[in-house]
């Protein structure tokens, strides 16, 4: 098995686990915890496949990605009541995805089209998708406008692993550039609170005062 490929499973099971457990949250049944698995694990990979024209998308050419959703759901569906702290778990878990999935989409879109910018953002987007439609579906805060750091580190980490690759490093090494950069990123966002500048709007000017210097 290659490194990508087990980069690929990895992300798919480690989101998958984010959608189990918020399916536990809403103390859903097993379909709902399987169908909450199923859609974060593999929502990133097919909105990749179809920017960069893969069709069918991976979980149909390899349905192996399926069976580990569903393998995941029915895991948590008989466990995730032993994890009292499960927010918590949820949160790292979906961290340390991000991490193995930005990887493994910049890889994906560097190889099919040789675009650094392409990479990048196909990185960016494998990487946040399925969390942004398990957030969604659950009826809870997305995670686009949570203040600390998210789709940032998945752009540093996409970012970092095809710089490194463009350089020449051997795939093992651009991978670990790239996923300790988005991780250390977002665990520190999640430990520390890092945030970016926030928009902060100021005050026009009367529309009088406007009025009066467009006669003028």
């Amino acid at each position: 098995m290659s490194l990508l490929t087990l980069l690929d499973y990895a992300g798919v099971a480690l989101f998958a686990a984010t959608g189990a457990l918020a399916a536990s949250r809403k103390q859903l049944d097993l379909i709902g915890f399987l169908f909450f698995a199923a859609v974060t694990g593999v929502g990133g990979g097919t909105l990749r496949d179809l920017v960069l024209g893969q069709a069918p998308v991976f979980w149909v050419k390899d349905p192996t990605y399926l069976v580990i959703c569903g393998g995941v759901g029915i895991f948590l569906f008989l466990t995730a009541h032993r994890v009292e702290w499960r927010y918590r778990l949820l949160i790292w878990l979906d961290a340390v995805g991000l991490a193995a999935y930005s990887v493994m989409g910049a890889a994906k879109g560097l190889a099919i089209t040789g675009s650094p910018t392409i990479a990048i953002v196909t990185g960016t987007m494998t990487a946040t998708f399925g969390g942004i439609l398990r957030d969604l579906i659950a009826n809870e805060p997305s995670i686009l406008l949570r203040p600390e750091i998210y789709v940032t580190a998945a752009l540093a980490g996409a970012a970092a692993f095809t710089a490194t690759a463009l350089l020449g490093l051997p795939l093992p090494y651009s991978s670990a550039a790239g996923i300790f950069t988005a991780f250390a990123l977002r665990g520190g966002a999640i430990h520390h609170g890092w945030t970016l500048p926030r928009y902060r709007p100021r005050p026009g000017r009367p529309a009088d005062e406007a009025m009066k210097k467009k006669r003028k």
